[in-house]
């Protein structure tokens, strides 16, 4: 199982220049890096990301991550991965584009 963190290009960009990122606005004010599971992201892309190119999906596995992942409820009471340290680029297993077609973000199919 992977877990997933969907970026701006220039949140990317800088991931891959610095090394490690706290995140995005919204990691930084919630003081945690926000994950979501398979079954979570194409919700959290709707929700937080609608209509917005140029996004970048990262896979993480969370058994790397250690003890600064944490399960918290949020959404409905379901549980989320909330990283609580910098992600670093080591951590991240792969990248791909998040394509927008019609509206709608275009998951890789062989999310798990």
């Amino acid at each position: 199982m992977m877990i997933y963190k969907i970026f701006r290009a220039g949140e990317w960009t800088a991931l891959q220049t610095e090394g490690e990122t706290l995140g995005a606005p919204v990691d930084l004010a919630d003081g945690f890096v926000h994950f979501s599971t398979a079954a979570q992201v194409a919700e959290t892309a709707a929700r937080h990301f609608s209509g917005e190119a140029g996004l970048v999906l990262l896979a993480v596995d969370p058994d790397a991550l250690g003890a600064a992942l944490k399960w918290e409820p949020s959404r409905g009471g379901a549980l989320f991965p909330h990283l609580f340290r910098p992600l670093r680029l080591e951590d991240v297993a792969w990248s791909r584009p998040l394509p927008l077609v019609d509206g709608l973000h275009m998951f890789p199919d062989d999310l798990a």
